[in-house]
């Protein structure tokens, strides 16, 4: 008996681990091994359960093409194609920083005002007193950053409501953008010049000078990495004994986005080029989604949003998180001023006005970011301002006004905001919320 008890014990005295008596199968991995009947039991199981992600934007998007090509034949000329991927990027940008604050749950609406000052920063350090273009860039970038960060402060330690907070902002940061455009000589306006960083950021400027190389080494890079990402996912996960996506799956995927890759590129060789101002914003969106998705900072984000106390008793700073996600916010504000006015080549009081501050919060919530906090992924920027963007130069090429846009567009942002509901709503009805 003795014997027998001791060789379920290892050697050091330790017990011997005990087979579970039922084992554990990832039910993903089951529908997975079924073939293309288990992807639509999933898929069926993701539409009951809530979980869209991007499949209703991109399908509203596919719509939208196909809605205005109809009508239009111009609308899906390679010249309007370029046209859609040009004027998305400054304002894809602050709707960049805008997920980062949406994800808390919260919102940010100086970003205009903030936009409008940078630009006015950077004129009048560039133009007006001759500093370094470069240094001028960094400096009013980093007075975007130090802005939101003072915001930040004021909602995190302070207690204002960011509501309030950003509200004040809007109001205090055009009042002191008018001031250095309106004081001295300035006149209103400053003119840039179209060279270093503005001619990057501007109508002339395209990736590799428009060789049509340019486009298809973008594309190939984009693929090589997405297939280089899966695959080390992969086996991280292979090794840690999670459940992985199968390698077929990785292969569709990637076939996939290689298709639309090389379509874009095509289509944008055919009119000048992939412009740099949208290179530049597809590289800030490679990173945000590395930030949110691969770092413990961004999972603190996303832990924040969900439940502030889960958080706190986990063990992350909460005020540190928000002030620093205001600060991004703010420095991709700056950004976005900087984006304006290298497409206008001039920084203006007009900057610091207008609708886009409200097309930056609807593109980051029409890409699929919650508006409740605790889900969004820095990719809702650009599928949210695909969506804006080919609505108005849609409703341009049928000659209707900015009214119907304007109209347009607000019916768009109400369905995201009620699929959004209807999702966490069913989510929570199912025990995953």
């Amino acid at each position: 008996m003795s014997d027998t008890k001791n060789e379920t014990l290892t050697q050091g005295n330790e017990p011997a681990p005990q087979e579970s008596a039922i084992p554990t199968v990832d039910p993903r991995l089951l529908v997975r091994e079924e073939g293309f009947k288990g992807y639509l039991t999933e898929f069926q199981r993701k539409v009951r359960g809530g979980e869209l992600g991007s499949l209703p934007v991109i399908g509203g998007l596919i719509i939208i093409w196909i809605v205005f090509g109809l009508q239009n034949s111009k609308f899906i000329q390679p010249a309007n194609i370029g046209e859609i991927s040009f004027f998305l990027a400054a304002t894809g940008m602050a709707a960049l920083g805008l997920i980062f604050v949406l994800i808390l749950g919260e919102i940010d609406l100086s970003v205009l005002s903030v936009s409008g000052l940078s630009a006015a920063v950077f004129g009048w350090l560039a133009v007006i007193h001759g500093i370094n273009a470069w240094l001028a860039v960094l400096l009013s970038v980093g007075s975007g950053v130090l802005i939101g960060a003072l915001q930040g402060w004021f909602f995190a330690k302070v207690g204002v409501p960011a509501f309030v907070v950003t509200l004040a902002g809007n109001l205090g940061w055009f009042g002191v953008m008018l001031w250095l455009l309106g004081s001295g000589s300035v006149g209103g306006s400053i003119t840039l010049n179209d060279s270093g960083f503005m001619h990057d950021l501007g109508q002339n400027s395209y990736f590799m000078g428009g060789d049509i190389a340019g486009g298809y080494i973008l594309a190939g890079l984009a693929v090589v990495a997405m297939l280089a990402s899966s695959l080390l996912d992969q086996k991280r996960r292979r090794a840690a004994g999670v459940p992985f996506r199968p390698t077929v799956e990785i292969g569709m995927r990637v076939g996939v986005l290689a298709v639309v890759a090389f379509a874009a590129a095509y289509e944008l060789n055919q009119a000048s080029g992939v412009p740099t101002a949208l290179v530049l914003f597809l590289a800030a969106l490679v990173i945000c989604d590395f930030v949110l998705r691969r770092t413990s900072y961004g999972r603190k984000i996303f832990a924040v949003g969900g439940s502030i106390e889960a958080a706190r008793r986990a063990g992350i700073s909460v005020p540190a998180i928000r002030i620093s996600v205001f600060a991004i916010s703010g420095g991709f504000g700056a950004l976005s001023g900087l984006f304006y006015a290298g497409w206008s080549f001039s920084a203006q009081e007009s900057a610091g006005q207008g609708a886009w501050l409200m097309l930056a919060i609807a593109a980051a919530v029409i890409g699929g970011t919650s508006l409740f906090g605790g889900r969004g992924k820095a990719w809702s920027a650009l599928l949210g301002m695909l969506v804006i963007q080919s609505i108005t130069t849609g409703l341009q090429l049928l000659g209707l006004q900015s009214d119907v846009e304007y109209m347009i567009t607000a019916v768009v942002l109400l369905a995201a905001v009620v699929i959004d509901s209807l999702s966490r709503r069913t989510q929570k009805a199912s025990g995953r919320g």
